[in-house]
C-alpha cells in the first residue's frame, strides 16, 4: 500500500480509530458514523445525502442491499429541465457527481492483505491486488469502489471478444477503458493502409488498435501511452495475441521519437474534465489530447504518409466543440483532409429514449478522418 493515501480518522466505542483512505476520485470524508444491520437505507441515504460516511460493520451481503437501496432513493430524484443539448450535458454530469458523492458514502474496512473483515465478505484479494498493488496496512474504501474493483475484475479475467480480431479476446485491466465501442474498430479494420512498415498508435489503452493493425500485417508498430496501467494491460494483451515481435510498447506523452507512414490516434471524444482515472479516456479538457495530436502529427509524418484520427462528433450535437472548431484546429496544424468515413454507433444508449442525452446520442456518428501535411 502506498503511503501517499491519506489517513482518516472517526470514533468508534468511545476510541479513536485511523486507517488509509483508498479512492481513484472521491475526497476523504470529513464525518464518518458506524453502521451496521439496523441501519436502516432512509436513514443512511440522509446521511449520505448531508456528506456523513458510514462505516459498515455489519454482514456484507447487507450492505450490498443498503446501498441498493440507496440507489433507488437517488433514482428518484427529478431531473431538472435543460435548456439546450449543452445544458443537458452539464446537469446530467452535475447529477452524476452528486449521485458518486452519495453513494460513495458507504464505507467498508480492508485490512492489510486486502481481507475484508466482515460476516459472509468475499475474496477480493486477487482484483484488490490487480488494481492497487499490495496492501501493508488496512485502508477504508466505499463499496461501490469496491464493487468497481471486483466487476474490473471480472472483465478482465474473462475479456472482451472482438469480431475485428477473428473473436479474440481484449482483456481490460482496471482502470483502462474497455474497447466496447466497436464500430470504430470497423472503421481501423477496412481503411486502406498507406504503408505496412511502420505505424505509431498514440494513447494505446488496452493495445487494441496496435493489435488490429499488427494482424492488418503492419510489420512494426510503437503504441505510447502515458498511464503506467495502460502499458501493463497492452503488455497483457499483446503477449496473449502472440504479437509483442510485432509491437513496441513506450511510456510517452502522445509521440515517440522519430516519423511514421501512419499515425493512428483515438482521443478522448467529450472536451470536458473528468472525475476518475477510468474517465480520462471518455473526457479531454479543452481538448488538450486532440490539439496535441494535431499540433505533432505534421513532424512526424514520413512524406506521404498518414494520420487516422479516430472521433466521435458526439461533442458537436452536444454544443462542446463545433465542426468548424475541429476543422480550424486541422488547419492550422498544417494538414489537409484525404478522406472521412463514418459509422452510426451501436451500443445501445443510442437508442435509448429515457437518456437525458438522447438527442444528441441519436445524431452521432464516429468518423476516422485520413489526414496528411498540408
Amino acid at each position: 500500500m502506498q503511503t501517499s493515501h491519506p489517513v482518516i480518522h472517526w470514533t468508534e466505542s468511545g476510541s479513536e480509530h485511523s486507517a488509509r483512505w483508498r479512492s481513484e476520485s472521491a475526497a476523504p470524508p470529513r464525518r464518518i458514523v458506524i453502521g451496521d444491520d439496523r441501519m436502516t437505507a432512509d436513514a443512511a441515504f440522509r446521511m449520505a445525502s448531508e456528506g456523513t460516511a458510514i462505516l459498515w460493520r455489519g454482514d456484507y451481503h447487507n450492505a450490498r442491499q443498503l446501498l441498493q437501496a440507496m440507489v433507488r432513493r437517488a433514482a428518484r430524484k427529478p431531473r431538472k429541465p435543460a435548456a439546450s443539448p449543452r445544458d443537458a450535458f452539464n446537469l446530467q454530469r452535475q447529477a452524476q457527481s452528486q449521485r458518486a458523492r452519495t453513494l460513495g458514502m458507504l464505507l467498508i474496512p480492508v485490512n492489510a492483505g486486502h481481507e475484508i473483515p466482515l460476516r459472509r465478505a468475499p475474496d477480493v484479494r486477487e482484483a484488490c491486488m490487480e488494481a492497487y498493488g499490495a496492501a501493508d496496512e488496512p485502508y477504508l474504501l466505499s463499496l461501490r469502489e469496491l464493487l468497481g474493483v471486483i466487476g474490473a475484475h471480472e472483465w478482465r479475467r474473462n475479456g472482451v471478444a472482438l469480431n475485428v480480431l477473428g473473436g479474440e479476446r481484449i482483456h481490460p485491466h482496471y482502470g483502462v477503458f474497455s474497447p466496447v465501442r466497436g464500430e470504430y474498430l470497423d472503421l481501423v479494420a477496412h481503411a486502406p493502409l498507406p504503408s505496412r512498415e511502420l505505424a505509431f498508435d498514440i494513447g494505446t489503452g488496452t493495445g487494441i488498435l496496435a493489435a488490429l493493425l499488427a494482424r492488418r500485417g503492419v510489420k512494426r508498430v510503437i503504441a505510447t501511452d502515458m498511464d503506467p496501467r495502460a502499458l501493463a494491460c497492452a503488455d497483457d494483451n499483446l503477449k496473449r495475441l502472440g504479437l509483442m515481435p510485432q509491437v513496441e510498447l513506450l511510456q510517452a506523452d502522445l509521440f515517440p521519437p522519430g516519423i511514421a507512414p501512419l499515425i493512428v490516434c483515438n482521443p478522448p471524444w467529450l472536451p470536458a474534465r473528468p472525475s476518475s482515472a477510468l474517465e480520462h479516456a471518455v473526457y479531454d479538457p479543452d481538448s488538450r489530447m486532440l490539439r496535441g495530436f494535431l499540433n505533432g502529427l505534421a513532424a512526424h509524418l514520413a512524406p506521404g504518409g498518414e494520420g487516422w484520427l479516430i472521433l466521435s462528433d458526439l461533442a458537436e450535437h452536444l454544443g462542446l466543440r463545433s465542426r468548424d472548431d475541429l476543422l480550424t484546429m486541422i488547419d492550422r496544424a498544417g494538414l489537409k483532409v484525404l478522406d472521412r468515413a463514418d459509422v452510426r454507433p451501436r451500443h445501445p444508449k443510442a437508442n435509448d429514449q429515457s437518456d437525458p442525452l438522447h438527442a444528441a446520442r441519436s445524431q452521432e456518428a464516429t468518423s476516422l478522418w485520413r489526414l496528411a501535411q498540408r
